[in-house]
């Protein structure tokens, strides 16, 4: 998985739950997508975490679609257009 030194110094230390599988399957298979006029990409999805809780979780992308540049719980997704 790439990554942006952002996303490994900053996001990863102010968010330490994130985990590699939840990322990759959000980007692998997304409920929603939308191209940001920055060329990032939002793409959201569904993650289960130990507790059987469900959390909507958004990963932002670079250009490239593949590089990890934030990843976060979404409380404020619609599924109706994000």
């Amino acid at each position: 998985m790439k990554t942006t030194r952002y996303f490994n110094e900053q996001v990863l230390r102010k968010r330490p739950y994130l985990r590699t599988e939840w990322i990759t399957a959000v980007i692998a298979n997304p409920l929603a997508r939308i191209d940001q006029e920055d060329g990032r990409i939002r793409f959201w999805g569904e993650v289960e975490t130990d507790d059987g809780k469900r959390y909507m979780l958004r990963v932002v992308t670079l250009e490239d679609g593949e590089t990890i540049h934030n990843a976060f719980f979404d409380r404020d997704f619609k599924e109706t257009g994000a």
